[in-house]
C-alpha cells in the first residue's frame, strides 16, 4: 500500500473475527513490537559467554573480549554472559534499569537452517507436522482475539505474520541504499605492486575477492526479503513510535542485513556496525513512546542463529539457537531468562549451534496471555497446541 493510500484510509478497515468469539481486553494501553532480524543474526556476539573458554578457542578472529577495561570488550552482564559493546550507550543502560531482558538459546524447532523455510515458519507460527495455511500468520491471529487490536506492519509488503482474518494495513518505510564496496583503496593497493613480479597475483586475488562478494552480496540481500537496513532502521523508529502511540497496538517491522557469512567482525566490524545501528533505533523507540512505554513491549526475533565455530571466511554460517531480546518500560528485565545450558562443545546442537531450549511459540504464548489477558482458549487460536511458558517477562 502506498503512503498517500495509507492515510487516506487509515481508521477505514475493519478488523474481522470470529462470530461470538469471546475478545480479551488489552491490559491498559498495551502495545506489542515484533522486530525481525532477517538473515539470522550472530546471537553468540550478541550475547557473549565470556565464561566458556571453548567460545574463544572457536573463534580466534571474531570473538568479543571479556570485560575488561577497554572499550572493545564486552559489557558484564553477569559471571557467565555479556553484551557486545557496541550497544554501551543504548541497549545496556536500558538492561541497567530494568527494561532488557535477555532469552537465550530459543528459536524454533525447525532445523532446516533455510532463511526463507524457517523465517515462513515463524511467521505462521504453525504446528511443523502439518500442512502450512500461508494465509494465517500468527500475529494476524493474535490480533482476531484481543478486544481492540489495531494492527499495522512497517513493512513494503503484508508480512506473512500478519496475514489472515483480519484486516491490516502496511506502510512502506523509507529504504536506505546498501554502501557499496569502495574500489579506491584495492587500486591503492594493486598500484603498489604494479610492475613487480607480484602484480599478477594481486590483481588475480582482488578479482577473485570481488567475484566471491558479488555472490556472497546476492545471498544475503536475498535473505533479507527486501527487508530495510539496520540503519533504515535506525532513522524510522521515532516515526514508528509516533505512530504506534497515536494508533496503533500491535506492529511488525523487519530488518535485513544480518547473514554474516564473510568477515562479521568482532567487537568491530560489519556485525558491530549492525548492532550499533540498530541498538540506536531501539532506544530511540523507547525514547519516542514517551509515557507509553511503560505499556509496550518490543521483541526482537531472529529465523536461527550462527555456527558457534567461525569458519574460514571469518564469519559464521547458518545454525540453530538463537538470542532474543524482550524490551519495554514494563519488563522484569537486568536478567536472561528460560531455560539455558552451559556454554561447551558438548551442548551444542550437532556439534555446531546452540540449541533451542526455548521454543518461540511458547514463549510468546505465556508472553501474550501476560500482556493481552488471554486464556487458554484464545492463546490456542493464536499457536494451536501449545502450552504457554511464562518466564517472567512482565
Amino acid at each position: 500500500m502506498k503512503r498517500r493510500n495509507l492515510l487516506q484510509s487509515i481508521g477505514a478497515l475493519p478488523l474481522a473475527g470470529g462470530a461470538g468469539q469471546l475478545l480479551a481486553a488489552p491490559a491498559a494501553q498495551s502495545r506489542l513490537l515484533i522486530v525481525f532480524l532477517r538473515g539470522a543474526y550472530d546471537a553468540c556476539n550478541l550475547l557473549v559467554p565470556v565464561s566458556s573458554s571453548f567460545y574463544y578457542e572457536a573463534r580466534p578472529d571474531i570473538a568479543v573480549p571479556r570485560p575488561g577495561a577497554d572499550l572493545n570488550t564486552a559489557l558484564p552482564l553477569n559471571a557467565d554472559w555479556g553484551l557486545h559493546p557496541a550497544l554501551r550507550d543504548t541497549i545496556f543502560p536500558l538492561y541497567q534499569k530494568g527494561q532488557v531482558a535477555f532469552v537465550p538459546f530459543a528459536g524454533t524447532d525447525d532445523s532446516s537452517r533455510s532463511h526463507f523455510e524457517t523465517q515462513d515458519s515463524i511467521e505462521l507460527g504453525q504446528p511443523l507436522d502439518r500442512s502450512r495455511d500461508y494465509r494465517s500468520g500468527f500475529l494476524n491471529r493474535l490480533a482476531s482475539v484481543v478486544n481492540g487490536a489495531t494492527p499495522i506492519a512497517f513493512t513494503n509488503q503484508l508480512p506473512l505474520s500478519l496475514q489472515g482474518k483480519v484486516q491490516v494495513p502496511n506502510a512502506a518505510l523509507k529504504t536506505v541504499a546498501r554502501t557499496s564496496v569502495d574500489p579506491r583503496q584495492s587500486q591503492l593497493i594493486a598500484s603498489m605492486y604494479q610492475g613487480t613480479a607480484l602484480a599478477s597475483r594481486v590483481n588475480e586475488g582482488f578479482s577473485v575477492r570481488d567475484e566471491v562478494t558479488r555472490e556472497m552480496t546476492a545471498q544475503m540481500d536475498a535473505a533479507s526479503r527486501d527487508a530495510m537496513t539496520a540503519k533504515g532502521f535506525g532513522g524510522e523508529a521515532r516515526r514508528i513510535a509516533r505512530l504506534m502511540s497515536d494508533r496503533y497496538n500491535i506492529g511488525f517491522v523487519d530488518v535485513g542485513g544480518w547473514d554474516t557469512h564473510v568477515n562479521q567482525g568482532g567487537a568491530q566490524g560489519y556485525l558491530a556496525n549492525r548492532l550499533d545501528e540498530l541498538g540506536q533505533g531501539l532506544a530511540a523507540f523507547a525514547q519516542e513512546m514517551g509515557p507509553g512505554w511503560r505499556d509496550t513491549t518490543v521483541v526482537v526475533i531472529s529465523e536461527f542463529g550462527r555456527t558457534f565455530r567461525q569458519n574460514g571466511n571469518r564469519g559464521t554460517d547458518h545454525g540453530h539457537g538463537t538470542v532474543y531480546w524482550v524490551l519495554g518500560g514494563g519488563v522484569r528485565g537486568n536478567r536472561l531468562a528460560g531455560d539455558q545450558v552451559r556454554v561447551e562443545q558438548a551442548t551444542l546442537f550437532q556439534n555446531r549451534d546452540y540449541p533451542v531450549l526455548n521454543e518461540y511459540r511458547a514463549v510468546l504464548a505465556g508472553l501474550f496471555a501476560r500482556q493481552f489477558g488471554l486464556n487458554a482458549g484464545q492463546l490456542d487460536q493464536v499457536f494451536a497446541g501449545v502450552k504457554p511458558r511464562d518466564i517472567g517477562l512482565i
